[in-house]
């Protein structure tokens, strides 16, 4: 874009392709008898929530595994570890038809060859062994992302961060819909940085608008910087995270090997509520 392009010119194209009946949502396929009308932000923002999370306020859990890529110039890309975790979302509902995603992401690390769960790594890149931390995150209200007929943005950037109207990638196929979409990272955050990511549903279930939280799968792949306990100073470079995964229906359905490691290093992090989180998170006096 080159610069050249205002907020204020970036809203008004988006506005006039919309108001010319562009078809801004890239259909692949056609579109079945019955399906949402994919054209219309509204429905695109009540789709992404029920593939994503839940249009009930309610906890939602992820579970994913996958394999970390290291990529160094020209280099043949080289696999360093695999990992495992749980993202857990809670959808709040705020004022104007808006919502906010919320929630708590815990990763472990596993050996490549072996498969088991490691706390040291042997780095091929610095000839180094070192100690793996978990990846962890939590983000309460106002820290989550913010979900309306506008766009997708991190809450705590929106205004930092163009409004765009809410029409995704939506694909259908067989028995099958899928929707391609990618993060918004807050401006700042060093390069290389993206994730894009596919979502998928069986088509009977998306077309029912009585059902409110999805049966979804996902892969998806993430460009990032070294991972900071890689220590790996200046060498140019970066990692590809490469992930698959499934919604869950509870937390009862996550592995029994994560389950029990996330419960006892991080119990806190174990709902979305942000009534809990909030007890967890602020100190008692008895």
């Amino acid at each position: 874009m080159g610069g050249s392009l205002s907020r204020r010119g970036f809203l008004a194209g988006a506005v006039s392709l919309l108001a010319a009946g562009e078809a801004l949502p890239r259909i692949g396929g056609d579109l079945p008898a019955g399906a949402p009308d994919l054209s219309k932000p509204a429905e695109n923002l009540d789709a992404v929530l029920r593939v994503t999370g839940s249009l009930a306020e309610e906890d939602v859990p992820w579970w994913y595994d996958g394999t970390i890529f290291g990529i160094v110039g020209e280099q043949q890309p080289r696999p360093l570890v695999k990992f495992e975790g749980m993202e857990l979302y809670w959808v709040r509902h705020l004022d104007d038809g808006e919502y906010e995603l919320i929630g708590n992401t815990v990763t472990f690390f596993r050996d490549v060859e072996t498969g088991k769960m490691i706390d040291t790594f042997e780095n091929p890149y610095t000839g180094k062994n070192n100690t793996v931390t978990p990846a962890v995150q939590g983000g309460g209200p106002g820290r989550g992302f913010n979900y309306s007929v506008r766009g997708i943005r991190p809450t705590p950037f929106m205004e930092q961060m163009p409004e765009w109207p809410l029409v995704l990638d939506w694909s259908f196929a067989r028995d099958m819909v899928w929707l391609h979409n990618q993060t918004q990272y807050p401006p700042g955050m060093p390069p290389p940085r993206a994730q894009r990511q596919t979502m998928f549903v069986p088509l009977a279930q998306f077309s029912d608008r009585k059902i409110k939280n999805l049966p979804t799968v996902f892969s998806s792949t993430v460009f990032m910087p070294w991972l900071k306990w890689m220590d790996m100073g200046n060498l140019p470079g970066h990692v590809i995270w490469h992930a698959s995964g499934a919604k869950l229906e509870s937390m009862d359905q996550l592995p029994t090997e994560y389950r029990r490691r996330a419960e006892m290093e991080f119990p806190q992090y174990m709902t979305a509520n942000p009534e809990a989180r909030e007890k967890w998170m602020k100190p008692t006096y008895d």
